[in-house]
């Protein structure tokens, strides 16, 4: 059974659609904000990214990458204390008519619908983005570090298929 913490790591990634993604180049390292949906039983996170910008190109060349997902910022209070998860994993590229592409396309747009008409441009590349790792800190002395399949195990405790 998963912990709390655990559970409301999971909620955060589930329940959330942007996040900041952190890509390597050569340069060292890229920080960007991307939509995400994620899979119900948290094993990935779907990506549509246009090769246009800079973190495409990193993930095409280093697949290595992390997300960290927050609460919503109030503007009251102490923003150290939102809730937040970081993942880091590896990303790959999904290619038209492989295994997988459907069903991570129809996910992303079920998240998504006013994304279709990109599907149509050249340039976008559609990711699925494994997570290795999880940090969740829940607030000031809550944290935890954990392996990515004890969120997946929490996710199908809040009720996702698995």
């Amino acid at each position: 059974m998963a912990s709390e913490a655990h559970r409301e790591a999971a909620r955060i990634v589930l329940s959330e659609r942007w996040a900041a993604l952190s890509t390597l180049s050569e340069k060292g390292p890229l920080g960007a904000m991307v939509a995400y949906a994620p899979d119900p039983d948290l094993t990935a996170l779907t990506l549509h990214l246009s090769q246009l910008a800079l973190h495409t190109r990193n993930l095409l060349a280093d697949p290595r990458a992390s997300i960290v997902v927050t609460r919503p910022d109030p503007g009251t209070g102490d923003p150290q204390l939102l809730p937040r998860v970081s993942l880091q994993g590896h990303v790959s590229a999904l290619e038209e008519g492989e295994p997988g592409y459907d069903e991570a396309k129809a996910a992303y747009l079920s998240r998504f619908p006013d994304a279709a008409e990109r599907f149509d441009l050249g340039d976008f590349v559609l990711f699925r983005f494994v997570p290795e790792e999880a940090r969740y800190v829940g607030g000031f002395g809550r944290a935890l570090r954990t392996e990515a399949a004890h969120l997946a195990e929490a996710a199908r405790e809040l009720g996702a298929p698995g």
